[in-house]
């Protein structure tokens, strides 16, 4: 049996490694619970990990290709001790050029980063599903034409990893409004996108899945809860590579009153 492809929340910053906001001592125990079990959920442990970060943008695919990189703590206000933390997943560049070569025989060019670090999209959820950090990681970048089209495309081009024990993640938020987050009226509508994605992940024919992904944004209010579609991609590479099996929604939760989900396919 192969690796799953998935989808999961990532959570805020360094939120998992932080003392919990006073007024909301619950607020991320139920996601870091899933991120933790993840191990579990899996038919056995990766050989390697794929992972597409809603926090990496570039002209092309771009693949993480240094042999050991470092992290790059690309959020910012939080507590100093979030900056020292520690992940020392080795890379991954013999499957960089694998992936390049995937993508390439798709018809889809890339190009590759041997500088780049490890961004807080990877590290932090990665730090608690696998503390031991002894798989290793390769981190590949969004298109920055943002078309979901394209990011489906590029998981279909990486489908068959999944056969070689790799797990292909794509580490985003379902629900990314930032300056939305505290309101309560925004609570409804981030419910609905949020059943709207279960219905055409999980239970809505397969054969049309594909097309509603790529004109997610006339979902019921997809811009209200995804003013920039880049934690939303994340999910359309993890679809792609799952093309033809029907979804399961591994985790539900509400952050802030906020619908969040993650989705495992295979």
């Amino acid at each position: 049996m192969g690796q799953p492809s998935i989808y999961l929340a990532h959570g805020g910053g360094p939120c998992f490694f932080m003392d919990p906001p006073p007024n909301d001592p619950t607020l991320w125990v139920a996601m870091e619970a899933y991120l933790r079990n993840l191990p579990a959920m899996l038919p056995e442990k990766p050989d390697a990990l794929l992972i597409v970060s809603g926090h990496w943008e570039m002209k092309r695919p771009t693949v993480l290709s240094a042999p050991n990189p470092g992290l790059l703590f690309d959020y910012y206000g939080f507590p100093p001790h979030t900056y020292r933390l520690t992940y020392p997943a080795p890379g991954a560049p013999e499957l960089a050029q694998r992936v390049r070569g995937l993508l390439a025989d798709a018809g889809i060019e890339s190009d590759e980063d041997a500088k780049r670090d490890y961004d807080h999209g990877v590290f932090i959820p990665m730090k608690v599903a696998f503390p031991e950090a002894d798989i290793p990681i390769l981190q590949l970048s969004l298109d920055a034409s943002l078309d979901p089209a394209r990011h489906i495309a590029i998981g279909k081009a990486l489908a068959s990893l999944r056969d070689d024990n790799i797990l292909i993640v794509g580490s985003g938020l379902s629900f990314h409004n930032l300056s939305a987050l505290g309101d309560p009226r925004v609570n409804a509508p981030a419910q609905a996108f949020d059943d709207w994605l279960t219905g055409i992940l999980c239970d809505g024919p397969i054969e049309a899945r594909e097309d509603a992904l790529a004109h997610w944004s006339a979902a019921p209010f997809a811009r209200v809860c995804h003013p920039r579609e880049e934690h939303l991609l994340p999910l359309m590479v993890a679809a792609g590579a799952g093309s033809g099996e029907h979804g399961r929604h591994a985790f539900s939760d509400r952050i802030w009153g906020k619908a969040v989900s993650a989705y495992h396919f295979g």
